[in-house]
């Protein structure tokens, strides 16, 4: 009889013991399905040496019922599993959910029945259905998918297709995509590009290990670098794997690629229908997708052939995630590339301190882009004191930078106003009593959104129409917008400039990559004259008529005393700036500040980042921050306040004492209620040479609480909410 270990989906459970049945056969990493009690789970056979169970009698064991026909989950796969559960103290089951991305994908292909629009429009129409031919035009989706899309019930397209109205495809679920060229069109390299794609193609061939930061400039051309070593890994036969900050990118990139490769790479984001997930992921595992282009969740796919990993704009804040698995996507990857024995490149016009150090240090080889392409030259950067040149009253705009806009107007070049607030405004209070809206879920204002005429708040959705009258005192059109978001910046360019052509980029706006692909469509094509928009308009565009960047508000990101504030708000900055005077014509940057003097705003004016790198090395190394000590984050919540300040209590009252980790807190967290959560935090400060994991771990697992409470850990954090 032979005995297997299986890790299944429920970390509450940890390992269990099974029976393989005759003329079964598995081995670590295959995909099962096992009996336990009266239900069936998912399970993942691992090998027994490395997971702990409590053994019981091979008698008493239950048999396995099915082997699901995909293979093994890869041993380098099962390998970084087992780093990034331990490091980041999360479960191992948790982690590995993240492999399978598709539940579907594991029982085969096959094909599916979609549906699309016939082209039919009898002359009468109920306003469902109106609204549904309207919103599905080019779509093709399964019926549920298709009625999500549309904003209408499955019963209404189910009617639709009963008239003749949607008719139904066949989709084959594996057909395989078409093969990209590395040689469909090699372009043509400066000396310094040559230089880096050489040594990136040699690593690729080596086959080991090397993890690379790529230093360039905004427009230097690090994407061709890295392209080159993506072809030599095509013509080797392997896999590539570029992650990306945000689906937002996605479109700019899948144009560069198509462009360079003849056709598009393989995606993997949130937004995929379900078949599309299902073809990727099982393309994916069989080695037949060459290059998959996704966000953070695409590093844990089980690839059969990786020879490269590419994280592009690799000091992005939102490769860090903040809830279930709390992993930092830019470390996990190179970690992944140690296991893979491959090489990994870290792209960035603004590396991350950790990396900056890791480089000095050896471990990263950096390499350096320190001219942009084809001659065209870095913008100008000047500062606007808003102390002695304010905008005008009941304006955010100061008066140089509208002169400066209506330069470009006039000269048909475009423009670009940045400002990391969603909305039109941050908080909204009634004049008569002073009442402000506030989420009831949250401690947090409800921000304005004029367009939509809806007061929402942006950590947990809520939301509720804008209302006429003051809910407190009852008096009618008293309501105050306090601040600006980029809604109200676009109001005021359509008051100053109300004959240009303006578009608003935030997430609201550009919620899909259709919405994107459009927007990158005409400002290209020169019809658009002002671009107003939050981080999304920051980095991967290339606009050749931009010319004029103006950043509404550079101290906004200093406040609320974030570790990596000073550096966050440069990288943004450093970035915005960077999509100026990208083409022939010369560009020009207007930061607008209330703190010339703050050691970030000298640096971006002075085109000095080595000295703001170095000014906020020693300010890390003085605090023991990183990447010279180490933080992690107890969060201790609960729907009741008294029940979560009672366990935020027990983990503060049991904290060790040890020489080199101190423990702050608890206390209540900046954003003390969460979505109906009320949180406490506590902040651990350690040395690097701490078993801090470890600690962490002996520390925790002893201590009981009431089933409503929840504890996180959040190691290397990047949000201090």
């Amino acid at each position: 009889m032979k005995r297997v270990r299986l890790l299944v989906f429920n970390a509450a459970l940890g390992a269990l013991d099974y029976r393989v049945p005759e003329g079964m056969a598995v081995e670590p990493g295959s995909i099962v399905i096992a009996p336990l009690g009266p239900r069936q789970v998912l399970g993942v056979v691992w090998e027994p040496e490395r997971l702990s169970t409590q053994e019981v009698p091979e008698t008493k064991l239950r048999p396995l019922l099915e082997a699901l026909p995909v293979p093994p989950l890869p041993a380098p796969l099962r390998r970084l599993m087992e780093w990034t559960a331990d490091y980041y103290c999360a479960s191992l089951s948790s982690v590995a959910r993240m492999a399978l991305g598709s539940m579907a994908a594991l029982r085969g292909g096959g094909t599916t029945t979609e549906y699309r629009l016939t082209g039919e429009e009898p002359a009468r129409l109920t306003p469902q259905r109106a609204a549904a031919l309207d919103a599905l035009q080019g779509e093709q989706a399964s019926v549920r998918e298709l009625a999500e899309l549309a904003g209408v019930s499955e019963g209404v397209l189910r009617g639709m297709i009963g008239a003749g109205l949607l008719e139904p495809v066949t989709v084959d679920l594996d057909r395989p995509y078409p093969p990209a060229a590395p040689d469909f069109a090699a372009p043509e390299l400066s000396e310094d590009q040559r230089a880096a794609a050489d040594i990136f193609i040699a690593a690729v061939r080596d086959h080991a290990f090397q993890p690379f930061l790529l230093d360039g400039v905004t427009g230097s051309g690090k994407t061709e670098c890295y392209f080159e070593a993506m072809a030599e890994v095509l013509r080797k036969g392997g896999q590539v794997l570029v992650l990306l900050p945000e689906i937002a990118l996605t479109e700019n990139f899948l144009r560069r690629f198509e462009q360079r490769f003849g056709v598009p790479p393989v995606l993997w984001h949130s937004s995929l229908k379900s078949s599309e997930r299902r073809r990727a992921w099982r393309a994916i595992v069989q080695g037949k997708a060459q290059v998959v282009v996704g966000a953070r969740s695409a590093l844990f796919l089980p690839y059969a052939r990786l020879g490269l990993i590419v994280v592009d704009e690799a000091h992005e804040v939102s490769f860090k995630q903040d809830d279930g698995v709390r992993y930092n996507a830019r470390d996990v990857a190179v970690m992944r590339a140690k296991f893979e024995t491959i090489p990994v490149i870290l792209a960035s016009a603004t590396p991350a301190l950790e990396s900056m150090q890791l480089a000095e240090a050896g471990v990263y080889r950096k390499l350096a882009l320190p001219d942009r392409f084809g001659g065209a030259m870095l913008p100008d950067i000047e500062i606007i004191d808003l102390r002695n040149e304010p905008p005008e009253r009941g304006r955010w705009l100061a008066p140089r930078l509208v002169e400066q806009m209506k330069e470009r107007l006039t000269r048909g070049e475009q423009s670009l106003l940045f400002l990391n607030r969603r909305g039109y405004a941050p908080l909204t209070l009634c004049r008569n009593c002073g009442y402000r809206f506030q989420c009831p879920n949250c401690t947090a204002w409800l921000v304005e959104h004029r367009f939509s005429q809806r007061l929402s708040c942006h950590h947990c959705g809520h939301e509720v129409p804008a209302p006429e009258a003051c809910p407190e005192c009852g008096t009618g059109d008293c309501l105050v917008a306090c601040g600006p978001g980029v809604e109200r910046i676009a109001d005021e360019v359509a008051e100053i400039l109300p004959e240009a052509r303006a578009a608003l980029v935030t997430s609201d706006t550009m919620n899909s990559p259709d919405a994107i692909a459009a927007f990158v469509a005409m400002a290209e094509g020169g019809a658009i004259d002002v671009i107003i928009g939050t981080q999304l308009v920051t980095k991967g565009y290339h606009f050749p008529e931009l010319t004029l960047v103006g950043v509404i508000d550079a101290d906004l990101g200093l406040e609320g005393g974030d570790l990596r504030a000073a550096e966050r708000t440069y990288q943004q900055i450093a970035q915005v700036a960077g999509r100026a005077g990208r083409g022939e014509k010369p560009g020009e940057v207007l930061i607008q500040t209330r703190h010339p003097e703050a050691a970030v705003i000298t640096a971006l004016a002075n085109g000095d980042r080595d000295a703001f790198y170095a000014a906020e090395t020693e300010a890390r190394r003085d605090a023991g921050a990183p990447p010279f000590g180490r933080w992690a984050a107890i969060i201790v919540s609960s729907e009741d306040q008294a029940e979560a300040l009672a366990a935020a209590r027990l983990v503060g009252g049991t904290a060790p004492h040890l020489p080199d980790m101190l423990v702050l807190g608890p206390a209540p967290a900046p954003l003390s209620l969460l979505r109906g959560r009320h949180r406490f935090r506590l902040l651990i400060n350690a040395r690097r040479s701490a078993e801090l994991q470890k600690t962490l771990r002996e520390w925790l697992e002893p201590l009981q609480f009431p089933r409503g409470v929840r504890v996180n850990i959040d190691v290397d954090p990047y949000s201090f909410v």
